[in-house]
């Protein structure tokens, strides 16, 4: 009897193995994080605001939050309102590089960018991550992922420079690939960037936020 339950327990197995979603993977396989501190999150807020009335964070989870009335983040600027973590010292022009972090939007949050790849040719940017009435997109274009609202996600973004182009995981699954849109040099930006037909209030929170090149 004994034997006969190993075998049966041992069956259930390998077809759970063997039924489980080819699409799931780790997508930092491959790769090194590099060393981040403090100092390489540099805040960009309404320069009008301290920082506490835009950013919070409790050693854990980055809360960054805007308003589509606030200022831009320099009185010289003339772009729309944000409040974003640019990451600093590791810009990079060659090579495979990722962005990791698990991000949560709350309910109500639309028409933000809250994840970009800063650089490009003809463009700001070589990718932007935008949310729309609940749905995750590629600009304001292709879905990357639905439902977003009030649920925490891992996100990472692959950058390949050489052959220009960009892969994005939702909790680990391969969800986005497109070409890279030029530039010379590039970094990684997130939080909430006011985009076309923005909501109000705009937030995004963040954990776990790594940077890694491949090896």
């Amino acid at each position: 009897m004994a034997s006969h339950t190993t075998f049966s327990w041992i069956t259930l197995y390998l077809l759970a193995v063997l039924l489980a979603p080819a699409s799931a993977q780790d997508p930092t396989a491959g790769f090194t994080a590099v060393s981040l501190s403090e100092s390489n999150f540099q805040l960009q807020k309404p320069y009008n605001m301290p920082s506490s009335a835009r950013y919070s964070f409790d050693g854990m989870v980055r809360r960054m939050w805007v308003l589509s009335s606030d200022e831009p983040f320099s009185p010289q600027s003339d772009t729309k309102p944000r409040t974003e973590m640019r990451m600093t010292g590791h810009d990079y022009s060659s090579g495979v590089w990722q962005f990791e972090g698990s991000v949560y939007v709350p309910s109500g949050t639309s028409g933000v960018s809250i994840m970009q790849v800063f650089g490009g040719g003809e463009t700001a940017t070589t990718l932007m991550l935008h949310v729309y009435d609940g749905a995750l997109r590629y600009y304001n274009q292709k879905p990357v992922e639905d439902n977003v609202y009030d649920r925490w996600l891992r996100v990472n973004v692959i950058h390949d420079v050489g052959a220009s182009r960009l892969t994005v995981f939702v909790d680990g699954e391969n969800k986005l690939s497109v070409a890279g849109r030029g530039g010379s040099s590039h970094y990684f930006k997130f939080g909430v960037y006011t985009q076309r037909d923005a909501s109000s209030r705009m937030e995004s929170r963040w954990k776990s936020v790594r940077i890694l090149k491949k090896n």
